[in-house]
């Protein structure tokens, strides 16, 4: 099917936040006496709602997030946000070439996102069309978000490509039906080897750079009609 929308996580995808949002975890964690290591971070919380990171902190690391937690959390992440977030490199240059319908459906909150994009300026690009995983019931790797951001955009989910970093989004995304593009062009990919875990998840493609993207969704509708 031709593709009619397309879905973009967040972070890691549209901004260059997951060192960020790391850094403001761990730190929040060591400073209430938990240990988590970097790698372990990478490994079990990129792409996750913070419901499902505080599930996991509590079940796998014996360390309870509380609300004081989140609120120290969020107040760092708007103070490092402001001073060193970034849109990910030809992002707005992508979004402007696509000629699709566009939107956001990310595991942060609604507050969280717009910040993101506003601090970027990419705001003015996708909004109204953002979507948080408060919105539904189940988080990622669950496809409810993604289900719900095509059912709003009025698009069936075999039309929307989904732009993702995580092996939970990936996952997410073909759960529900979707095609999905792993995007390995964050300056966390490395670290987080995220090319080897997306690969094992067998996306349609995997791509490092966003200005590639509009090439790559022309193309994908090119197959879908010689199919």
């Amino acid at each position: 099917m031709q593709p009619r929308l397309i879905i973009f996580d967040c972070d890691g995808v549209l901004v260059d936040s997951e060192p960020i949002s790391m850094s403001v975890l761990l730190g929040v964690i060591a400073g209430a006496g938990g240990a988590v290591s970097e790698e372990a971070a990478y490994l079990r919380f990129l792409g996750m709602s913070m419901e499902s990171v505080r599930d996991i902190l509590s079940a796998d690391f014996g360390f309870v997030v509380t609300e004081e937690h989140i609120t120290i959390a969020r107040s760092e992440m708007r103070r490092r946000y402001a001073e060193e977030l970034k849109p990910m490199p030809g992002m707005k240059q992508a979004i402007g070439r696509l000629g699709l319908p566009c939107c956001v459906a990310s595991s942060g909150t609604s507050e969280r996102i717009r910040l993101s994009l506003a601090t970027t300026g990419l705001l003015e690009l996708l909004e109204p069309n953002i979507y948080s995983a408060a919105m539904v019931e189940r988080g990622k790797p669950a496809p409810d978000l993604f289900l719900h951001a095509a059912r709003e955009m009025g698009a069936p989910p075999a039309a929307c490509i989904v732009v993702e970093d995580s092996p939970a989004g990936v996952a997410a995304a073909q759960a529900a039906g979707m095609r999905v593009f792993g995007f390995t062009g964050g300056s966390h990919a490395g670290k987080a080897g995220l090319r080897a875990k997306l690969a094992a998840l067998e996306p349609d493609l995997i791509f490092d750079d966003m200005a590639l993207l509009p090439d790559l969704v022309a193309r994908s509708g090119s197959q879908a009609r010689a199919v």
